[in-house]
């Protein structure tokens, strides 16, 4: 079986995704080429499992300091004529199956050419409706018109009455053990000197800080890492807590690991914000808008919660797909979960 993989890497998250179901669908004997979209292909990091991958130029957000969505810069930088070229020029027709996560290039290419196409990632939840309030609906005719495919699987934390998966995250790697006053923080839209400017206020945490970086450096109790999915995931392992934004993934592995998480989601993002609010009221999270030092300072003194074990989720699409997807979605779905 011949399958195209899109993945939009915008974020992290998508790419983290398909990190893990690239070996899963290599083990269900499934053939794999990968597109990313979304980032400069010089900005990717850590790529090894994809193999000789394309990149396309895609369309992408463009954020400001304090995680702040542009609207006017994002216009400006998106082309839509080079994603109509990018579209008409993917030869799609050698492939059984085109895969998205969330990718428009190759979703829009196998919708013109009639190909069997399927969504996997965290925004075909928002097709469904979601205990978030109002944001599901307000993103949902987006999701369909930015990267649509004949059948999606969304994945959340709860299946909330609908045919959504678990997270689709990698088993933890390391043991959890938690480093005395250890934080782990990643918010990649905010400037390094306001994050030091907030976490010098507690010199008795060291605080981990992962950014765009060539070069380590310490700044007090305040240590900035270059971006590295391994040393990342052995700090978050080690730590007491999370400081992030709002994104899916993170969310779920700190979950996965039982670390509190303390999250200030980008403004301006329905998906950020409809996260914030399902984890709020799930108890899973603390939710601010801004940093603020009597906020972090609550959150510090916090308890770690239980670590949450999610199924092998990547093993059971993947198996499926190779399979041809002869199963019903709900059975497969209901299957996740029980």
């Amino acid at each position: 079986m011949k399958v195209l993989y899109g993945v939009q890497a915008t974020g992290n998250g998508h790419i983290a995704r398909a990190r893990v179901m690239a070996p899963a669908l290599a083990e269900a004997g499934v053939d794999v080429d990968y597109l990313f979209s979304g980032r400069p292909k010089a900005e990717l990091f850590d790529m090894e499992c994809f193999g000789d991958y394309q990149a396309r130029r895609g369309l992408t957000f463009c954020m400001g300091e304090g995680a702040k969505v542009l609207p006017l810069k994002t216009l400006l930088n998106n082309s839509l004529v080079q994603l109509y070229r990018d579209v008409r020029s993917l030869d799609v027709s050698h492939y059984d199956l085109v895969i998205s996560d969330f990718e428009p290039v190759t979703a829009w290419a196998a919708k013109l050419a009639n190909k069997d196409s399927m969504g996997i990632a965290h925004q075909y939840a928002f097709l469904h409706a979601l205990p978030d309030s109002y944001y599901s609906k307000l993103v949902r005719p987006g999701i369909k018109l930015f990267a649509p495919v004949k059948q999606a699987v969304g994945i959340h934390w709860g299946s909330f009455d609908a045919l959504i998966a678990p997270p689709l995250i990698s088993p933890a790697r390391f043991a959890s053990k938690p480093t005395h006053k250890m934080i782990l923080v990643y918010m990649p839209y905010e400037v390094n000197d306001v994050l030091f400017y907030w976490f010098s206020a507690f010199p008795d945490y060291e605080f981990r800080v992962y950014s765009k970086i060539d070069k380590a450096y310490v700044r007090r109790n305040v240590v900035f890492s270059p971006l590295s999915r391994d040393c990342f995931e052995k700090d978050l392992s080690m730590c007491e807590g999370v400081i992030s934004n709002c994104g899916f993934g993170l969310a779920s592995e700190a979950m996965q690991y039982g670390k509190k998480f303390l999250s200030k989601p980008m403004k301006g993002q329905a998906e950020q914000q409809s996260n914030a609010h399902i984890l709020k009221s799930l108890g899973l999270a603390t939710i601010i808008k801004e940093l603020d030092v009597d906020v972090i300072e609550a959150w510090l003194r916090l308890d770690s919660p239980l670590p949450k074990c999610f199924p092998n989720v990547a093993a059971t699409l993947s198996e499926w797909i190779a399979s041809e997807r002869q199963k019903p979605l709900d059975q497969v779905v209901k299957q996740m979960w029980s």
